[in-house]
C-alpha cells in the first residue's frame, strides 16, 4: 500500500517544474489601429473594434505559448489627412479582419498565477513580450454611390482577372503588455501587438493607377464601378485629375500593417498538484 502511495506521488511530484505549467483561457476586448498608405504617419485617425478568445499554456514562470483568434474593424480616409496629396486622391477603405495566430509570451518577472498567490518566490504580475506569427482574412470595401463594394474583385490598380492580391495572409507578431492577478483564478492582460505584413493591399492600395479604360473594360458590368474607385480623385471639385496611367497610386516599397490594443480577462485552469503527506515508520 506504502508502495503503491510512493508511486502515485513520485509520478505526481517528480519535479517542482512540472507544477509550474497550467492552461488559461479568455476574452480580450479593444481597438485596431491600420496603418498603411491612406494613414502613413500611423495616427489614429479612425480606430476600429477588436475582440479576441485564446488558450494560453504557461510552460514555467517566463515562457508561455499561445494560440488565439481574433477578429477586427479599419478604416481610413485620405479626406480625414492633412496632407494636400492624399486630399486630392481621395481614396478610402474599410475591411473586416479575421486572424488565427499563435505566438511565444516572455514574462520579465517570474510569474505564476496561483492559488496561493505570491508564494515560492513567483510575483503576482509582470510585463511580458510577445511575439509569433498568424495568418489572417480582409477584405477591403469602399463606398460608391451609397453602397459599398468589394476593391480586389474589381482590379482597381489593372490587375488582371485572376491575378489579383489573395485575401488570405500570414504576418508576423510582436508586442508587449501587462498581466496581473485580481482573484485566486483570474487575471487582468492589457497588450499591445503591431502585425508585420507582406502584402501592400490590405487598403486595395499598392502601386501605379492603371488606364481606366482597361479596368473598366475587364470587369464587365462592374466596369463603371471599378473605374470610379480606381480614379476618385475626379469627385474632388476643381481638384486635377491624379489617375493617370502610370503615375503613383499608393508607396509600394512600404506594406501596410495594423495594430490591437486590447485589455482581456483570463481564466486558469490548474493541472494536478500533489497533496502534502507524512509518513510515520
Amino acid at each position: 500500500m506504502r508502495f503503491s502511495i510512493l508511486l502515485i506521488l513520485s509520478i505526481c511530484c517528480i519535479q517542482p517544474y512540472a507544477q509550474a505549467q497550467y492552461w488559461e483561457f479568455g476574452a480580450a476586448a479593444g481597438i485596431t489601429n491600420y496603418h498603411g498608405d491612406l494613414a502613413p504617419d500611423f495616427s489614429l485617425q479612425a480606430p476600429g473594434v477588436a475582440v479576441n478568445a485564446f488558450a494560453r499554456y504557461n510552460i514555467d514562470s517566463r515562457l508561455c505559448f499561445r494560440v488565439g483568434a481574433a477578429v477586427g474593424t479599419m478604416s481610413a480616409s485620405d479626406a480625414n489627412s492633412n496632407n494636400a496629396y492624399q486630399q486630392a486622391r481621395n481614396l478610402s477603405f474599410k475591411s473586416e479582419v479575421i486572424e488565427g495566430s499563435a505566438v511565444f509570451e516572455f514574462n520579465f518577472l517570474p510569474y505564476h498565477h496561483r492559488t496561493r498567490r505570491g508564494k515560492n518566490g513567483y510575483g503576482t504580475f509582470t510585463p511580458y513580450m510577445v511575439a509569433g506569427v498568424g495568418v489572417f482574412r480582409f477584405n477591403p470595401k469602399a463606398k460608391y454611390k451609397e453602397s459599398y463594394y468589394p476593391l480586389q474583385p474589381l482590379g482597381t490598380e489593372g490587375q488582371d482577372i485572376g491575378s489579383e492580391y489573395s485575401l488570405i495572409q500570414g504576418n508576423l507578431i510582436i508586442g508587449g503588455g501587462f498581466k496581473i492577478d485580481i482573484g485566486k483564478r483570474v487575471s487582468l492582460n492589457i497588450e499591445g501587438s503591431t502585425r508585420i505584413l507582406f502584402t501592400d493591399y490590405l487598403d486595395d492600395v499598392g502601386g501605379t493607377y492603371a488606364n481606366a479604360r482597361v479596368v473598366a473594360g475587364q470587369r464587365g458590368s462592374l466596369g463603371v464601378v471599378a473605374a470610379a474607385l480606381a480614379d476618385r480623385s475626379v469627385e474632388i471639385e476643381n481638384a486635377t485629375r491624379l489617375g493617370s496611367e502610370g503615375k503613383q497610386r499608393g508607396d509600394s516599397k512600404t506594406n501596410d500593417g495594423y495594430t490591437m490594443f486590447t485589455i482581456g480577462i483570463h481564466y486558469t485552469v490548474y493541472n494536478l498538484e500533489c497533496p502534502a503527506y507524512s509518513f510515520n515508520y
